[in-house]
């Protein structure tokens, strides 16, 4: 499958499961929302003390199964994950990104001081893959 065709369906589906490795080579995996930008970003927002964080840091190798409500049609986007510094601040460059990834995925929020505030008190960064490969199958 090529990249391109993986990036086009990741773009429609936002559900997917992040596979990291832990310390002993073992896979985690955990259920997650992505957003994938026009220039084939894919982002996760992540909280700092979390299992896939931790491994993250430690190995950056990152695979993203992406899945259809079909559960047969499903993409999976390897590469290598950036990690945003954790949020500090409302108007830090980390919120700031986290804004951009609800717009993109979500659109506008009812309340975005209380979402600003809500990113740094969860102690959120922003996972960012730009994939080197893929595979899958989609059904048309």
């Amino acid at each position: 499958m090529d990249l391109a065709t993986a990036l086009g369906y990741a773009r429609t589906h936002p559900r997917c499961v992040i596979v990291t490795l832990k310390a002993d080579g073992r896979p985690q995996s955990s259920n997650v929302f992505q957003w994938t930008d026009a220039d084939g970003v894919v982002r996760v927002s992540l909280t700092d003390d979390r299992a896939k964080t931790r491994n993250l840091r430690r190995d950056p190798r990152v695979s993203l199964h992406v899945v259809a409500d079909d559960f047969w049609s499903y993409v999976v986007l390897e590469g290598e994950a950036s990690l945003t510094p954790v949020a500090q601040d409302p108007h830090d460059a980390t919120v700031d990104a986290l804004v951009a990834y609800y717009r993109g995925s979500v659109g506008e929020h009812p309340d975005w001081d209380d979402y600003r505030r809500a990113m740094v008190a969860d102690r959120r960064l922003l996972l960012e893959v730009r994939p080197t490969y893929a595979y899958g199958m989609v059904r048309r």
